[in-house]
């Protein structure tokens, strides 16, 4: 096994956890037994780990956690950025030294993250390198909302000649939902509250308030129509599409399911689909805001911001 030689000497961490599952005041920064890589696997030194609702709404209580195969004591946070620091037998992708980023569910906060290097995100971890120009703040931040706004665009397929309604825009996956559909050539208006008019006019999209009403507002806007339609909240937006003439076929939603409506899940996003998206950021054709960054003692803290869905931007934590 490779391993760098302050990797040799790591034999403690801190990490994230839960010791009963609950709200973030349950959080708890805890000195482990630093993970160890082996056969096929690789460990990551974390440098910046992103939240996202998903990793409060997985630990609120048992039996959501059970859900989703987790159990005590369970670590938190999905998203992560870092440094190839250790590398198991049979690796061939990987070297001690390489940047990558991507998702280990439910344990990414933390000091160090061993991942398989053919795993999923909820199946062993996942890793990716990081491209050249991408920071690893915003790397920490792509892999779930970039891979389920990806997957959205997927089923909706919007292009030139689409208006495109994005429900629930100013969220962590409207960022990139947003974006992908104006890179798509596709005209975008973004629901969300009129505080955030400002940061959805910089991504792109075409601002409406969300609410009683929102048929109209969106006729007055586009008098023409919309053609498409992701819901990134609930099913309000849905419903609205749907009095907009928009057919089944060209809505999704990710936080619901609706009878007739093919869901969007970021575990079914197409090969390469997160790597693209990370070449786009470097480049600096797609904009990630990060609204807030919070040193790993601030855990609380920041869920509690982050779970209070008035951010404009992503979360980050800095181990």
């Amino acid at each position: 096994m490779q391993e760098s030689s302050a990797a040799a000497s790591a034999t403690r961490s801190r990490a994230v956890q839960f010791e009963s599952f609950g709200g973030p005041e349950l959080l708890k920064v805890n000195d482990v037994p630093a993970p160890q890589a082996g056969a096929g696997q690789i460990r990551v030194r974390v440098t910046a780990a992103g939240l996202n609702p998903m990793d409060w709404f997985m630990t609120s209580d048992a039996d959501t956690a059970a859900r989703f195969g987790l159990s005590l004591p369970c670590g938190f946070g999905t998203d992560y950025a870092g440094v190839v620091d250790q590398v198991g037998e049979g690796i061939s992708g990987f070297a001690v030294g390489d940047r990558v980023f991507g998702g280990a569910m439910s344990r990414a906060v933390a000091d160090y993250v061993v991942v398989e290097e053919a795993g999923t995100i909820a199946m062993g971890g996942s890793a990716h390198h990081t491209p050249d120009g991408l920071d690893d703040r915003t790397a920490a931040v792509l892999t779930i909302a970039g891979c389920t706004a990806a997957a959205a665009l997927a089923v909706v397929d919007p292009g030139p000649g689409d208006a495109l309604l994005v429900g629930g825009a100013g969220g962590g996956v409207g960022v990139f939902a947003v974006q992908l559909g104006g890179l798509a050539g596709a005209r975008v208006i973004g629901t969300g509250s009129a505080s955030s008019a400002d940061a959805l006019r910089a991504l792109g999209a075409e601002p409406v308030t969300y609410g009683d009403g929102l048929v109209d507002r969106v006729r007055a806007l586009a008098p023409e129509g919309v053609t498409a339609a992701i819901d990134l909240f609930g099913t309000d937006t849905v419903q609205a599409a749907r009095d907009l003439g928009v057919p089944n076929a060209r809505i999704t939603t990710i936080a619901a399911q609706v009878d007739g409506i093919t869901p969007a899940n970021g575990a079914n996003a197409a090969p390469g689909a997160i790597e693209e998206i990370a070449r786009l950021v470097a480049e600096g054709r797609l904009r990630v805001p990060i609204a807030a960054s919070f040193p790993v003692d601030q855990i609380r803290h920041a869920v509690e911001l982050q779970s209070g869905r008035h951010m404009h931007g992503k979360v980050v934590i800095d181990p």
